[in-house]
């Protein structure tokens, strides 16, 4: 399992959207793995609550939605569309 980070606050529009845009693409993204011969691999998304962290209220206050892969430290940052968000999460998993 991969997991994709979206860090956010719960009642913000621009999440609730760049989650929106995210689902479609992890669909394909999970088709493409398992076509791939990696049946045992998918990307699961994670919504990270940064008010539950002061570090992570910190650094992502101004500037959510960002997407995240658990093990990079590569964000993108809203905005961004599917395709965007296709190409950020293909580069990563490369």
């Amino acid at each position: 399992m991969i997991e994709l980070r979206l860090y956010g606050t719960s009642g913000c529009h621009l999440c609730e959207q760049a989650e929106g845009v995210l689902q479609p693409v992890l669909a394909h993204i999970n088709e493409h793995l398992v076509n791939g011969g990696l049946a045992g691999v998918a990307v699961v998304l994670r919504v990270v609550e940064i008010t539950d962290d002061p570090e992570l209220m910190q650094r992502y206050s101004l500037s959510i939605p960002v997407i995240r892969l658990a093990e990079s430290d590569d964000e993108l940052g809203w905005p961004f569309d599917e395709a965007q968000a296709w190409e950020f999460l293909i580069a990563q998993l490369e």
